[in-house]
Protein backbone atom coordinates (compact mmCIF):
# COMPACT_ATOMS: atom_id res chain seq x y z
CA UNK A 1 0.00 0.00 0.00
CA UNK A 2 1.27 3.50 -0.87
CA UNK A 3 1.38 5.95 2.09
CA UNK A 4 -1.04 9.03 1.54
CA UNK A 5 -1.76 12.41 3.47
CA UNK A 6 -4.55 14.22 3.29
CA UNK A 7 -3.24 16.12 -0.02
CA UNK A 8 -3.29 12.57 -1.67
CA UNK A 9 -6.33 12.06 -0.53
CA UNK A 10 -7.68 15.71 -1.42
CA UNK A 11 -6.23 15.65 -4.81
CA UNK A 12 -7.52 11.54 -5.20
CA UNK A 13 -11.18 12.55 -4.41
CA UNK A 14 -11.34 15.34 -6.54
CA UNK A 15 -10.04 13.51 -9.82
CA UNK A 16 -12.40 10.56 -9.03
CA UNK A 17 -14.94 13.60 -9.27
CA UNK A 18 -13.77 14.86 -12.49
CA UNK A 19 -10.65 13.17 -14.23
CA UNK A 20 -10.60 16.36 -16.26
CA UNK A 21 -9.46 19.45 -14.06
CA UNK A 22 -6.38 21.19 -14.34
CA UNK A 23 -3.51 21.49 -12.35
CA UNK A 24 -4.54 24.79 -11.21
CA UNK A 25 -8.20 23.94 -10.31
CA UNK A 26 -6.98 20.77 -8.45
CA UNK A 27 -4.06 22.59 -6.33
CA UNK A 28 -7.03 25.00 -5.37
CA UNK A 29 -9.36 22.16 -4.53
CA UNK A 30 -6.17 20.66 -2.47
CA UNK A 31 -4.88 24.01 -0.75
CA UNK A 32 -1.75 24.04 -2.35
CA UNK A 33 0.17 25.78 -5.07
CA UNK A 34 0.10 24.48 -8.52
CA UNK A 35 3.97 23.09 -8.11
CA UNK A 36 3.68 21.02 -5.30
CA UNK A 37 -0.13 19.74 -6.42
CA UNK A 38 1.99 18.73 -10.20
CA UNK A 39 4.77 16.82 -7.81
CA UNK A 40 2.49 14.87 -6.22
CA UNK A 41 -0.09 14.41 -9.00
CA UNK A 42 3.00 12.80 -11.05
CA UNK A 43 4.12 10.79 -7.94
CA UNK A 44 0.72 9.18 -7.77
CA UNK A 45 0.77 8.53 -11.45
CA UNK A 46 4.22 7.02 -11.12
CA UNK A 47 3.28 4.55 -8.12
CA UNK A 48 0.26 3.93 -10.56
CA UNK A 49 -1.90 5.28 -7.94
CA UNK A 50 -3.65 7.52 -10.21
CA UNK A 51 -3.80 4.04 -12.82
CA UNK A 52 -5.11 6.23 -15.70
CA UNK A 53 -8.12 8.69 -17.19
CA UNK A 54 -10.58 7.42 -19.34
CA UNK A 55 -14.09 8.98 -20.48
CA UNK A 56 -17.62 7.35 -19.33
CA UNK A 57 -18.84 6.09 -21.63
CA UNK A 58 -23.27 5.79 -21.35
CA UNK A 59 -24.07 2.12 -23.15
CA UNK A 60 -27.66 3.27 -22.93
CA UNK A 61 -26.71 6.30 -25.27
CA UNK A 62 -24.89 3.84 -27.46
CA UNK A 63 -27.43 1.41 -27.60
CA UNK A 64 -26.11 -1.57 -25.37
CA UNK A 65 -29.62 -2.14 -23.59
CA UNK A 66 -28.67 -5.29 -21.49
CA UNK A 67 -25.95 -5.89 -18.72
CA UNK A 68 -25.81 -9.78 -17.91
CA UNK A 69 -24.10 -11.20 -14.96
CA UNK A 70 -22.93 -14.74 -16.28
CA UNK A 71 -21.54 -17.36 -13.39
CA UNK A 72 -19.36 -19.86 -14.93
CA UNK A 73 -18.33 -23.26 -14.25
CA UNK A 74 -15.35 -24.90 -15.40
CA UNK A 75 -15.05 -28.60 -16.91
CA UNK A 76 -11.98 -29.30 -15.08
CA UNK A 77 -9.92 -27.20 -12.33
CA UNK A 78 -6.01 -27.05 -13.96
CA UNK A 79 -4.14 -24.57 -14.27
CA UNK A 80 -4.11 -25.21 -18.46
CA UNK A 81 -7.85 -24.77 -17.80
CA UNK A 82 -8.09 -22.06 -16.30
CA UNK A 83 -5.56 -20.04 -18.85
CA UNK A 84 -7.41 -21.50 -21.73
CA UNK A 85 -11.07 -19.50 -19.71
CA UNK A 86 -9.08 -16.37 -19.14
CA UNK A 87 -7.65 -16.30 -22.43
CA UNK A 88 -10.79 -16.46 -23.80
CA UNK A 89 -12.58 -14.14 -21.68
CA UNK A 90 -9.83 -11.38 -22.34
CA UNK A 91 -10.42 -11.52 -26.45
CA UNK A 92 -14.43 -10.93 -25.50
CA UNK A 93 -14.93 -7.18 -25.44
CA UNK A 94 -18.63 -7.58 -24.26
CA UNK A 95 -17.13 -8.50 -20.75
CA UNK A 96 -16.59 -5.93 -19.35
CA UNK A 97 -15.61 -7.55 -15.49
CA UNK A 98 -14.27 -11.04 -14.60
CA UNK A 99 -13.84 -12.44 -11.13
CA UNK A 100 -12.72 -15.72 -9.65
CA UNK A 101 -15.03 -16.94 -7.08
CA UNK A 102 -15.07 -19.18 -4.47
CA UNK A 103 -18.94 -20.75 -4.03
CA UNK A 104 -20.85 -22.45 -6.53
CA UNK A 105 -19.33 -20.66 -9.93
CA UNK A 106 -16.02 -20.63 -10.72
CA UNK A 107 -15.98 -17.20 -12.30
CA UNK A 108 -18.83 -14.53 -12.65
CA UNK A 109 -18.67 -12.52 -15.80
CA UNK A 110 -20.45 -8.91 -16.15
CA UNK A 111 -21.32 -8.46 -19.95
CA UNK A 112 -23.17 -5.22 -21.51
CA UNK A 113 -24.80 -6.33 -24.78
CA UNK A 114 -27.09 -4.32 -27.34
CA UNK A 115 -29.92 -6.82 -26.91
CA UNK A 116 -31.15 -10.95 -26.03
CA UNK A 117 -29.43 -12.18 -28.87
CA UNK A 118 -26.19 -10.72 -28.05
CA UNK A 119 -26.50 -12.61 -24.81
CA UNK A 120 -27.70 -15.50 -26.47
CA UNK A 121 -25.03 -15.47 -29.19
CA UNK A 122 -22.37 -14.85 -25.99
CA UNK A 123 -23.59 -17.55 -23.92
CA UNK A 124 -24.66 -20.47 -26.79
CA UNK A 125 -21.79 -20.01 -29.41
CA UNK A 126 -18.67 -18.50 -27.58
CA UNK A 127 -18.71 -20.10 -24.09
CA UNK A 128 -20.75 -23.13 -24.19
CA UNK A 129 -18.96 -24.49 -26.93
CA UNK A 130 -15.77 -23.56 -25.45
CA UNK A 131 -13.51 -26.75 -24.06
CA UNK A 132 -12.77 -25.31 -20.44
CA UNK A 133 -15.98 -24.62 -19.49
CA UNK A 134 -18.75 -27.09 -18.21
CA UNK A 135 -21.72 -25.03 -17.48
CA UNK A 136 -22.91 -21.45 -17.30
CA UNK A 137 -25.82 -19.70 -15.51
CA UNK A 138 -27.34 -16.05 -16.98
CA UNK A 139 -28.99 -13.15 -14.61
CA UNK A 140 -30.50 -10.01 -16.68
CA UNK A 141 -30.35 -7.00 -14.68
CA UNK A 142 -33.31 -5.38 -14.81
CA UNK A 143 -32.67 -2.38 -13.04
CA UNK A 144 -29.37 -0.63 -12.16
CA UNK A 145 -29.37 0.85 -8.62
CA UNK A 146 -26.13 2.16 -8.21
CA UNK A 147 -22.76 2.46 -10.59
CA UNK A 148 -19.49 3.99 -9.34
CA UNK A 149 -16.23 3.53 -9.52
CA UNK A 150 -15.27 5.65 -6.89
CA UNK A 151 -13.25 4.08 -4.38
CA UNK A 152 -14.56 5.23 -0.34
CA UNK A 153 -11.01 7.18 -0.02
CA UNK A 154 -12.89 8.28 3.28
CA UNK A 155 -11.86 4.90 4.66
CA UNK A 156 -8.42 5.69 4.35
CA UNK A 157 -5.72 6.49 7.15
CA UNK A 158 -3.21 9.11 5.98
CA UNK A 159 0.19 8.68 6.80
Amino acid sequence: MIPVDAFDLKILGALQDDGRLTNQELAELAGLSASQCSRRRMRLEEEKVIAGYHADLSSEALGFGVIAFIQVGLATHSPDNSKRFRALVNRIDEIQEAYSLTGDADYVLKAVLRDLKGLSNLVNDILMPHQSVAHVRSSIVLDRLKESSKLPLKDLKTG
